[in-house]
């Protein structure tokens, strides 16, 4: 219930608007006098204060003028004797909301008492996102590695210093991405993230530099590129060490001039980008090997974070699994189921080779199959020990088709694949026999890159 303060020395004005307003739902309160109103704004912290102009020791300009010093979004309905606009005037530069004259329609109060406080809830909604934003959006834990991982972030957020962000897959880095860019001056422009493993070095080129009309087969018009999209915003190219030679030359020319072509033209094209990229590769190992210009990995490795393996912030197991339920029990419209004490057991005796995206799936499809409490049977068969799972047909779910039951087990080996390859997705995709687009489709089928 949102509470209002009446100030006015005339009794019979306060009895008929408290009566007023806790009739039409608000709890109200009154004082008779400046003095008095202000030791109630700090006992009783009103919402709304709506006050006279015409008072003796402190006039209604003065209470005005004193509350806005200490309390600058506490909006102020000011009450005038008609005819008396310019005092209305004066009160509004001093920062009221509103004004109504003397005598008044109950109907023309309430409204304005509604519109005032209408305004402060909007306000109030909206530093609540600002903060949201500037916060670190889907970021949970505590533990000394993320507080480590924050620091960072504040510290590079202002700047326009190239980011590298590096650690295994499903650490979290496109989260990191985006808190660098909504802590950053160009919040308020465009955050353009690509994956450079998904396509083609042919199309990747197109993709991040746009075309012209003719450039190639199939290209019918001109198309503006990722580099045009991001300008004054923050573009995120994850999975950087996946770029082949042609497109390593043109970021590394971007990086140097700001400016570049797009596929099939020579009109130079400027660009203000900041550019935050990410990688589970060891880029250093690549430049050695020949697979990885020096001179880029440089421009890209001005700033480097280092995305901690879950395996490395187990503390905050207890934080994400709280967040993760909570999350999706609201997807499905019911309330957040518990989780057992064998369920959260299992839940910490797991290695998690995925990271967070693969506590995250693994708590997502839990709380789809689980009733009011998250057992290990809503667990996936690979967060269970051994004589929970069974064997042969046995460790499959039951009441699986064979497509679920192909793809619970596909899903399984591509973690496996991960957790051997130390994160890498080439090495993965390399030891599963599927190419680096298959693979990263896979991923983002299963949630797990």
């Amino acid at each position: 219930m949102e509470r209002i303060l009446v100030v006015d020395d005339e009794k019979n004005y306060l009895v008929v608007l408290e009566a007023l307003l806790s009739q039409a739902g608000y709890e109200a309160v009154s004082a008779q006098n400046g003095a008095r109103a202000l030791a109630l704004v700090e006992e009783a912290e009103p919402d709304l204060v709506i006050t006279d102009m015409r008072m003796p020791q402190m006039s209604g300009l003065e209470l005005i003028r004193r509350l806005k010093e200490r309390y600058s979004d506490l909006p102020i309905v000011v009450m005038t004797a008609y005819g008396t606009v310019e005092n209305a005037v004066e009160a509004m530069k001093l920062g009221a909301t509103d004004y109504i004259s003397k005598p008044f329609e109950n109907t023309e109060l309430l409204l304005t008492v509604e519109k005032s406080l209408r305004m402060r809830r909007l306000l109030f909604q909206n530093r609540l996102l600002k903060q949201e934003l500037k916060g670190f959006g889907e970021l949970i834990g505590d533990s000394k590695p993320m507080r480590e991982v924050y620091a960072l972030v504040d510290k590079v957020a202002a700047t326009r210093a190239t980011v590298l962000l590096t650690g295994e897959s499903g650490t979290g880095k496109e989260l990191i991405a985006r808190a660098i860019h909504t802590r950053s001056p160009r919040a308020e422009e465009s955050f353009v993230a690509v994956n450079c493993m998904a396509l083609s070095e042919t199309l990747l080129e197109s993709e991040l530099f746009g075309h012209e009309k003719g450039a190639f087969t199939g290209a019918a018009g001109r198309r503006k590129g990722r580099f045009e999209m991001a300008h004054q915003g923050t573009l995120f190219l994850d999975e950087v060490g996946e770029l082949g030679p042609s497109v390593q030359v043109k970021l590394l020319r971007v990086l140097q001039e700001r400016t570049f072509e797009r596929v099939g033209g020579n009109q130079p094209i400027s660009v203000d980008v900041r550019i935050v990229t990410a990688t589970n590769r060891d880029l250093t190992q690549a430049v050695e090997q020949g697979a990885f210009r020096e001179d880029l990995f440089y421009r890209l490795n001005v700033v480097r974070i280092d995305l901690p393996p879950l395996s490395q912030r187990r503390e905050d197991l207890s934080a994400l699994v709280a967040h993760f339920v909570k999350k999706y029990a609201a997807e499905v419209g019911r309330p957040a189921p518990q989780v057992s004490k064998e369920a959260m057991a299992m839940i910490f005796r797991h290695p998690w080779p995925g990271n967070v995206r693969e506590l995250e799936n693994a708590l997502e499809r839990a709380v789809i199959l689980a009733g009011p409490q998250i057992t290990p049977a809503d667990l996936p068969l690979e967060v269970r020990p051994e004589p929970e799972r069974g064997a042969g047909v046995a460790e499959l779910p039951r009441g699986l088709g064979l497509t679920e039951a192909l793809e619970d087990m596909e899903r399984r080996m591509i973690l496996r694949a991960l957790a051997e390859s130390g994160g890498v997705a080439a090495h993965a995709a390399e030891a599963l026999g599927l190419t680096k687009s298959n693979l990263a489709y896979k991923l983002k089928k299963y949630g797990i890159g």
